[in-house]
């Protein structure tokens, strides 16, 4: 069944599926799925997913959260998605408590594409689903509540092409507790050495003028305002729906008091050095408890942001087969430090899936997905040398497997030209201008 035909099946099965649905109200159990669990909800009531092309679907979002992507954050890549191959493809990455994540995405085309986006949590081989994205927005946020490792997952429809831009960064999830435009004054981190090493610092200081507004770092209630020896004048907030308490120590004055209500901004008390910081500059210090104590307050706070990196790969080779210029090496992820999957010799083929920075996406014919760098490619349009068929016919198959299906039968004498390889197995350009694999030994 080609393309043109199983696309008129699709969608009329969908619209069936969307009428049934009107008349016996089985929408209403999808209003808590997410979009892409409600897709494929849609392929199952129609009975798409025992075709060829559901079951690929299904078993392409999950295969994609068995073998990720590696990549650190912030991450910028550009992508495409074929109508011709069923495909998902996910990311890994790692997270610390108190970030905030952002995600977003933009598309080519804007209409008739559609991109399922999910964000899921990875421990101990325990995959969690955590957020999605709307299909009527092109970003979302999510708070990080325990460090570890982290998924983001993105599915075309069914049938659909187009090009895709993600970026995925992190920033603070507390507002920054001092009223002031510099913020760049976090001076002792979270475990410095206190009382000679007796002790260790429980938070961050942010050095300030004295009397600068210290505000409200998240809506809240105010469940203490007293003073101690460490500490000086304090004020401890309990923010809404979450299992952790801030702390604001060396205040010259405190404003608010218990039971208070606040908001995000509200002024809680004014900079100074009560308690053991008599000695020093003015300053806020700034800590966070859970149940099990003390916890780094700094990626609730971090004012400092990387930007996104450029994207130096051209985009104008997604979707196209590349080769090898020289013999190089596959990585896991596009980092200096990334572990090496294997070397490539020279002419390998591979097919570019995504570009971020220098680096490009890629899948070998093997099915192995890599990074490689962008300047170790070259386009297979130049073929390498010509050949003619001289000892016996050769089976044109349309991928490197000798059980893949059989595209053409190359007669004796027939030339062709040699675009690139894969282990045993040569790419071809044939007569006709087919394009193909032969076995060569």
């Amino acid at each position: 069944m080609d393309i043109l035909k199983l696309k008129f099946l699709y969608i009329t099965l969908i619209c069936c599926s969307f009428l049934l649905s009107c008349k016996t109200g089985a929408l209403n159990l999808f209003k808590a799925a997410s979009p892409h669990e409600q897709y494929q909800g849609k392929l199952t009531t129609t009975g798409f997913d025992q075709t060829a092309a559901g079951s690929a679907w299904i078993n392409a979002s999950q295969a994609s959260l068995l073998r990720p992507s590696q990549i650190k954050l912030p991450f910028k890549e550009r992508g495409y998605f074929s109508a011709e191959k069923v495909t998902a493809i996910a990311y890994e990455f790692t997270a610390t408590k108190g970030q905030k994540i952002s995600i977003a995405i933009s598309q080519k085309p804007v209409e008739d594409f559609r991109i399922y986006v999910d964000l899921m949590s990875l421990e101990n081989q325990k995959i969690k689903s955590l957020a999605f994205l709307d299909t009527l927005k092109s970003g979302l946020e999510y708070e990080i509540d325990n460090t570890g490792k982290y998924l983001v997952r993105l599915q075309p429809e069914l049938l659909t092409s187009g090009e895709y831009l993600l970026e995925i960064n992190y920033g603070p999830s507390l507002e920054y507790p001092i009223k002031t435009t510099s913020r760049n004054n976090i001076q002792s981190f979270f475990g410095d050495g206190r009382d000679a090493n007796t002790r260790k610092h429980e938070g961050v200081d942010i050095f300030a003028a004295r009397l600068t507004p210290v505000i409200a770092s998240a809506n809240g209630i105010i469940t203490r305002v007293n003073e101690n020896n460490l500490g000086g004048k304090v004020v401890w907030i309990r923010p809404n729906g979450k299992n952790y308490t801030l702390y604001y120590a060396h205040l010259d004055k405190q404003l608010a008091i218990e039971g208070q209500q606040v908001v995000v901004g509200d002024t809680l008390g004014l900079v100074g050095n009560t308690g053991n910081a008599r000695t020093t500059a003015p300053h806020l210090h700034f800590g966070i408890y859970d149940s099990g104590g003390a916890i780094d307050p700094l990626p609730f706070v971090n004012p400092s942001i990387k930007p996104l990196p450029e994207i130096l790969a051209s985009a104008e080779n997604l979707n196209s087969t590349m080769r090898t210029n020289k013999t190089t090496d596959i990585y896991v992820s596009s980092e200096d430090v990334a572990a090496k999957i294997k070397s490539l010799m020279l002419n390998s083929i591979v097919k570019i899936q995504g570009a971020n920075k220098n680096w490009y996406r890629v899948e070998l014919p093997d099915g192995t997905l890599g990074y490689l760098q962008s300047n170790r490619l070259i386009p297979i349009t130049k073929p390498i040398k010509r050949i003619r068929i001289i000892a016996t016919e050769q089976m044109v198959f349309d991928k490197p497997d000798s059980t893949a299906a059989i595209k053409s039968l190359m007669p004796l004498s027939s030339t062709a030209q040699i675009l690139g390889y894969s282990g045993i197995y040569t790419l071809i350009k044939g007569p006709s201008d087919i394009v193909g694999w032969i076995k060569t030994r």
